[in-house]
C-alpha cells in the first residue's frame, strides 16, 4: 500500500509563530501580513517529510473575504496562496533535487466548521464553492481537498464544484463523538452521496487522536468496498472554553504512534490537523519509514 503524508496544521502553526489569525480571515490574514511565514511553514513541512502541502486557502473563499471587506481579492489571494506553496516546493527541491511534492487546494465550509446549522442555501453554496474551485484550478493546484465538511449537502456541492475543474478531488469530513457528521447525518449516508462524484479519496479530519482509529474503521465501513482511498488527519490539541489550546496536547511521538493504528485500519493518506506541527509530521514520516 502506497502511503502519502499530508502536511500538518497551518492556522494553529501560524498562531504558534506569533501571526494574527483573528476572524473573519483566520489563516488568510497571513497572506496579507506575513506571506513569508506561510511559505516557511510549507518548507518546514516538506523538510519534515510531507508529500503533499496544502495551500493556505482555507479562508480565501468569497464569503470570508467579503466579511473582511476584501471581496474583490478572492482570486488574487487564492493565487498568492498557491504560489507560496509552489515557491516552497521550488526552494525545497534546490536542496533535495529528487524530492516530489503535490499542492492541495483547500476548500472549507463557507461558514463556521463547527456550526452546521449555518450552512447557506444550495444556490449560494454552488456559486461560492464554484468560484473558489475555479480559482484553485487556475492557480495551478494538483488536487482539491474539500475538507472539514460538517453536512452532507455542502460536502456534495463542494465536491461537485471541485470535480468540475477536472482536478483530482479528495473529500474530508469532520465528525462528532458518534462518528456521524456534526449535522447528525450518518457517515455512511454522506460517504455514499459523495462517492457519486467519484473522488479519489475520502478522509476524516479535525477529530481527537483518541477517536481517529475508530473513525477510520467507520469510514471504511461507510464506503462499502468502493475503490476509494481512505485518509485521516487528526487534531493534536483541543478547544478549551471556546479557545484553541495545546495544554495537555498530543506529543509528536504519541501522534506518530497513534497513526500506526490508522494505517492498520485502512488509511493510506495521513497527516495532521489543528495543533500539529512540522515536528508531528517529522515523527510520523520517520515512523512510516522505519516501521
Amino acid at each position: 500500500m502506497t502511503i502519502q503524508i499530508l502536511d500538518g496544521a497551518m492556522g494553529t502553526e501560524l498562531a504558534r509563530r506569533g501571526v494574527d489569525t483573528g476572524l473573519p480571515l483566520w489563516s488568510a490574514n497571513a497572506l496579507l501580513t506575513t506571506p513569508d511565514v506561510v511559505k516557511q511553514i510549507h518548507v518546514d513541512y516538506l523538510r519534515a517529510g510531507a508529500h503533499i502541502i496544502t495551500a493556505n486557502t482555507f479562508r480565501t473563499n468569497p464569503r470570508a473575504l467579503a466579511r473582511a471587506g476584501l471581496a474583490d481579492r478572492a482570486r488574487a489571494l487564492t493565487w498568492l496562496a498557491v504560489d507560496l506553496a509552489r515557491q516552497a516546493i521550488r526552494d525545497f527541491r534546490a536542496t533535495q533535487p529528487a524530492a516530489r511534492a503535490l499542492i492541495a487546494g483547500s476548500v472549507a465550509p463557507v461558514e463556521d466548521c463547527y456550526s452546521p446549522w449555518l450552512v447557506p442555501g444550495d444556490t449560494e453554496l454552488e456559486a461560492e464553492h464554484g468560484e473558489l474551485a475555479r480559482n484553485l484550478a487556475e492557480a495551478g493546484c494538483d488536487l482539491i481537498l474539500v475538507e472539514t465538511m460538517n453536512t452532507l449537502r455542502e460536502a456534495v456541492i463542494a465536491a461537485r464544484a471541485a470535480a468540475a475543474t477536472g482536478l483530482p478531488v479528495w473529500v474530508s469530513f469532520t465528525l462528532n463523538a458518534r462518528n456521524d457528521l456534526l449535522s447528525g447525518e450518518s457517515l455512511r449516508e454522506a460517504a455514499r452521496a459523495v462517492l457519486s462524484v467519484k473522488p479519489e479519496a475520502l478522509l476524516v479530519n479535525c477529530v481527537p487522536v483518541a477517536q481517529a482509529a475508530g473513525a477510520v474503521v467507520a469510514l471504511r465501513a461507510a464506503t462499502d468496498g468502493a475503490r476509494v482511498r481512505l485518509g485521516m488527519y487528526a487534531n493534536a490539541g483541543h478547544i478549551d472554553e471556546g479557545e484553541w489550546s495545546m495544554a495537555h496536547g498530543v506529543t509528536p511521538e504519541a501522534y506518530a504512534e497513534a497513526a500506526t493504528e490508522w494505517l492498520a485500519a485502512g488509511a493510506s493518506i495521513i497527516g495532521g490537523c489543528c495543533g500539529t506541527s512540522p515536528e508531528h509530521i517529522a515523527r510520523l514520516a520517520n515512523r512510516i519509514a522505519h516501521g
